[in-house]
């Protein structure tokens, strides 16, 4: 599941309910498609969902949630198409350390 949550200076921002740390968007993908792969995942986790599960939004998500199946077969979750991914320095709730270039935090 993925909530909208206030993350203090940054506003009203997505973050999965299992470890309510924050969700990015990768400029460089597009609707549908994931660029991040080698060494990017490994700094950029894919937000993934097990197989036969089905992403949902709690209130304040007003985007559609989905699915794409990456080139090792995990199924990372969407957001009005967008892959989704957490950030590995980001150890906490709130913290929100990949917001720079590149990278954007995901607005509901």
């Amino acid at each position: 599941m993925v909530l909208a949550q206030n993350v203090g200076a940054m506003g009203t921002i997505l973050v999965a309910a299992s470890n309510s740390h924050t969700l990015y968007t990768f400029d460089s993908d597009s609707p549908g498609v994931s660029r991040c792969t080698g060494g990017c995942i490994a700094i950029w986790p894919a937000f993934s969902i097990a197989s036969g599960q089905i992403p949902t939004g709690g209130p304040g998500v007003t985007g559609a949630l989905s699915t794409i199946t990456r080139s090792d077969g995990t199924l990372q979750v969407t957001y009005k198409g967008m892959p989704l991914y957490f950030f590995h320095s980001d150890t906490k709730p709130g913290d929100t350390r990949g917001n720079y270039t590149g990278w954007s935090l995901v607005k509901p």
